[in-house]
Formats: C-alpha cells, structure tokens, sequence
C-alpha cells in the first residue's frame, strides 16, 4: 500500500474514464493518483458472458501516445482477437492498461471527499486522508441503476438490475427482465442459454435493432460522411455527436432529444439468431409486483399476471451525482447541477474550483460519446489541455 502523500490532481475510479486520466495527467508532469480496485465495475456489475456492445475499434482506452490500445494487449498477452470483444477480455485489458501506469493506482477506495481551503481533503476507506489540489470524479454509473416504482421495496433475492451482477444460479428457474435496451435484451438471451425460463417484457410496440441499415455503412467516403468511427447514434446524428466540444454549444432544449435519440433502447443485431427461447412480450410495463410464498406475483398493464421467481431490471440508469456518498453535503450543496448532472464546462470544470466530472456524468452538457468507452480519448484530452492551461 503506497504511502499517503499529497498530489496534484487525486482521481477517484479506475474504470476506463479514471485509467485514461491518470495516464494523460501523468504524460503532463502531474503528480496524479488514482483511487478504487480497477474496472471493478465493469468485473462485477455486469452480466457473466456478456459482450461489449461496441465495435473493437470503439473499445481502446486512451492514452496520450497510443502505446495501450486493446490490439497492444491481445499481443501482450497473446489473447486471439475476436470481432466481438468478451467484458472478460475488456476487463483484464483494463487491468493490464492500468499495471502500466506505475505506482499511481491506489487500490483503496474514497469514503469522503471535502473542500479544504482552495483545495481537497479525501478521507480513505482505512482511515488515511490524502490532501490534492484537483479532485477528478470518474466513478462511472455504479450508483445510478433506475429501478421503476414498482420493485422500490423489494428484496434483493427477488429483484435485482442487470448492474449488480448477480450470478444467474441465484434466480430460481423462471425470469422476468424489463426492458428493451442491450443489456436487458442480452441478459434475456444468456439466462435462457443457462436453461433459464425467460420472458422479456418492454413497454416499446417493437424491439429496435442497432445497425440494421449496412448498406449505408458501405459507401466508402460517402458513409464516413454520414457515419462517425464512434458508431453511436443513427445517420447523421453519427457525425454530430462525434464532436462534444461542438455539442456543448447546442442549447439544452435541442441537445437533449439528440442525446436521447442516440442512445435509445435498442440491441445488437447478433443478439437476433439467440433470441428464440426468449418469450417477447411488447406493448406492456409492470403496473405492480408483490412478494407472494417466495415468488414474485406481477400484474401488468394488460390485466395479465405472471408468477416468477426472479425480476431482471435492464431498466438503465439516471444520473444523480447526490447519489455519490463520498461527497461531503456541503460540496454537494456548492455543484451546479442540470437534473443530477453537474454542470460542468471546459475540462469538465464544476462551480467548485478544482472539482471535474469526467465520464457519463458530463454526457448532458458534451453529449453522448462520453456515455461510451470511445469517448475516453476526447475527455482525457480535454481534461489534460484544460489543467495544461490552469495549473493553479
């Protein structure tokens, strides 16, 4: 365990956001460190067999000189490269990105983090206080799962989110998962590989397919006009959502519907052929579920009831930063926020000095690449040109 010491800039989360910070900072001279278990959400918070929904070329974490792209790692490690990358290849990726940062991940976690003076004062899980200058949150969406109105008061051993990566022995034998996006229609189909029986209950008339339009992905020059390398969103929304320092200027009111558009519910179109021991139900939502003999008794929209052993939400997440414990209620209190995001501007600044938010939490105001793994390369850049500018 390395010693507490204080640092330029203090980083809390090791995903991708936090790995691709630490190592821009660290190309800049900055004395950075970065705090939690690495792509610890990425290992436990989500489905056992699941695969990255992005392309591989949408799925490198950035750094400055592009020495730890996911192709150095499977050449390092000899890993063969697949078209579509397993989370469990992404995750030891992670993990090996971050072994070549050096000794600048601090495996502890942040219990608190407060304003001391014109700086920050973080309080470690052990008990140890580290003072930094900057602090940079890149705790990703781990405590931000929307689970709808009626599982609020449910236990756990009946209800869980896709996010809490729950083992698929622990849900009995037949499933429900709401929702109609790539996790809850990727979920669906991996329960029923388990042997499972599984029915998928989404509120849209149709489920929605990414990518069905390929044709206009082989255009040549023409369908790099139309579509971005990034690959999020439809056509032409592509291409505007490629450039966040761009969307930052569109106003609130038309940026948000492109922001939802993007990234609408809708699966991978190789989830297709795996579909047929699925049972697809459309046009319907849960109006209540209760506990009833150790099973889940639900009543939907339509009058129906299903009796079930296990509720699958892949129901998403809403951000709320007052959902990060680790922020003292008075820092909390002083960030200006836009419906539970901060708002944040250049270098993802906040209204508190020398507080950032990289990662989804700064999607609302730079749009929907930072939603994303691809969208570590603009945020690490950005980030590092800002503290470039404003090292004070």
């Amino acid at each position: 365990m390395t010693p507490s010491k204080d640092c330029d800039v203090a980083i809390i989360g090791a995903g991708p956001y936090g790995l691709s910070s630490a190592a821009h900072l660290k190309a800049l001279g900055m004395d950075v460190r970065v705090f939690g278990e690495p792509m610890e959400f990425w290992a436990s918070g989500t489905p056992p067999g699941m695969l990255l929904r992005s392309p591989r070329e949408a799925s490198t974490i950035s750094d400055p000189m592009s020495d730890l792209t996911l192709e150095e790692y499977e050449k390092a490690s000899g890993t063969p490269p697949s078209k579509r990358l397993p989370k469990d290849t992404f995750v030891e990726y992670g993990k090996w990105f971050h072994t070549r940062l050096g000794s600048i991940l601090d495996r502890r976690n942040v219990s608190r983090v407060c304003r001391d003076g014109i700086g920050f004062k973080l309080f470690l899980t052990d008990g140890a206080e580290v003072s930094s200058k900057r602090v940079v949150v890149a705790t990703g969406i781990a405590k931000f799962k929307n689970v709808p109105a009626p599982f609020i008061n449910l236990p756990a051993e009946r209800v869980s989110h896709c996010y809490d990566g729950r083992p698929f022995s622990q849900m009995g034998k037949r499933v429900v998962v709401i929702g109609a996006g790539q996790s809850a229609i990727e979920s669906a189909v991996l329960l029923a590989e388990a042997g499972l029986s599984v029915e998928l209950i989404a509120k849209i008339p149709m489920l929605r397919w990414i990518g069905m339009h390929q044709r206009l992905h082989r255009l040549g020059p023409v369908s790099k006009m139309l579509y971005s390398k990034h690959d999020i969103g439809p056509i032409g929304i592509s291409r505007l959502v490629a450039y966040p320092n761009l969307m930052y200027y569109i106003p609130i009111a038309v940026k948000d519907p492109i922001r939802k558009r993007a990234v609408r519910p809708a699966g991978a179109p190789w989830l297709i052929p795996r579909l047929p021991d699925v049972t697809i139900t459309t046009s319907k939502s849960v109006v209540s579920a209760t506990e009833i003999g150790g099973r889940l008794q639900l009543k939907l929209d339509d009058g129906t009831e299903r009796q079930v052993d296990h509720v699958l939400l892949g129901t998403g997440y809403r951000v709320d930063i007052s959902k990060y414990e680790f922020l003292c209620a008075n820092l909390l209190e002083n960030i200006h926020q836009l419906d539970g995001y901060p708002d944040v501007a250049a270098g993802f600044s906040t209204s508190v000095p020398g507080l950032h938010f990289t990662g989804a939490t700064a999607a609302r105001k730079f749009g929907p690449l930072l939603y994303f793994v691809t969208g570590t390369d603009f945020a690490s850049r950005e980030l590092t040109s800002y503290l470039r500018r404003n090292r004070s």
